[in-house]
């Protein structure tokens, strides 16, 4: 069985549904909530879940029959038992987690519009102070690292990389804006990395280009693979072989994005990691993301590894 380590944030979420409360609105060009000082406003329904980016892509990686551990810090408090509740649930190995003496478990509190876009207001707690003694891989047995945001904690991440090339653990790398920030070192580390996720506006953070098929390419000097999403205008996956860009998997009714990259980050290396085709990995990294937008939360709709699939518009060039 595949091992896969996902390495960084838990969170306790909170959804609060407006309806009304949150309806979107616009101001030269920007879309907002409006929350008037004073006021009582209604909402609709609450939906209790939690979250963050390693926490999400350890439950898509269980679900899809590897065997997923999380190494992450929360503390002993109501939101790092339900972190670790809701993990254990979905048989995802939470032995490597260390615990925050100081700081309360990452808390975040989603205002979902009806239109599925969201206002998110987080507390990192434990999220943001995380130490280099508690990202040790020493005795660790893994496959692949799927390293997501460490609140710009650069000393840290490459601590982990290197840890994981003396290993010889592949390392899929989906950086946070905290690291972006710092993107003469994120390319640094990327030397050690096997696959980089990012958006199309992170990406231009690293490397040259205007569309996602150009920033892709040009990944590929830094990594053996890469994946570079756009939104509703799909996705573009390399691996120096081939070029694989993707539109729209299926147009659903969007409850909630909560969530949607991790999935289609998470989903792409799942695929990776099983052995399957970009091709594959792609339309898997896709119908995982389409899934978690219909329900609310950052996990209800990852898939299972049995899910149905269907065929969806892709171009492939060499």
């Amino acid at each position: 069985m595949v091992k896969v380590l996902s390495i960084g944030a838990a969170t306790q979420d909170i959804l609060l549904q407006g309806g009304e409360a949150f309806k979107p609105w616009h101001h030269k060009g920007v879309q907002y909530e409006r929350l008037p000082l004073g006021s009582k406003l209604e909402v609709d329904d609450i939906v209790f879940s939690t979250g963050g980016g390693a926490c999400n892509a350890a439950v898509t990686f269980a679900r899809q029959g590897l065997h997923s551990m999380f190494m992450g810090t929360i503390a002993d408090d109501p939101a790092g038992h339900a972190v670790l509740k809701a993990l254990d649930e979905d048989d995802v190995d939470t032995a490597h987690v260390s615990y925050d003496q100081k700081h309360g478990t990452g808390y975040s509190t989603i205002l979902l519009a009806p239109n599925g876009e969201r206002t998110v207001m987080v507390y990192r707690g434990a999220s943001r102070y995380y130490q280099k003694k508690n990202f040790d891989l020493t005795g660790i047995e893994a496959d692949w690292i799927y390293l997501s945001s460490m609140a710009g904690k650069m000393e840290i991440i490459d601590s982990i990389i290197t840890q994981a090339a003396r290993k010889h653990i592949k390392v899929a790398w989906n950086p946070g804006s905290g690291e972006l920030k710092q993107p003469a070192k994120v390319k640094a580390l990327l030397e050690d990395v096997t696959l980089l996720i990012l958006n199309k506006e992170e990406m231009q953070k690293l490397v040259e280009g205007s569309t996602a098929e150009e920033l892709a390419r040009h990944a590929l000097h830094y990594v053996d693979i890469t994946i570079v999403s756009d939104g509703p205008h799909g996705a573009v996956a390399a691996d120096g072989e081939k070029l694989v860009k993707a539109g729209m998997y299926e147009d659903v009714k969007v409850v909630d994005r909560l969530g949607a990259g991790d999935a289609f980050g998470s989903g792409f290396v799942a695929s990776i990691a099983r052995g399957k085709s970009l091709e594959e990995a792609v339309t898997f990294a896709s119908a995982n993301s389409t899934s978690v937008v219909t329900q609310l939360g950052a996990k209800a709709g990852i898939l299972h590894q049995h899910a149905r699939l269907h065929e969806m518009p892709l171009s492939i060039s060499r």
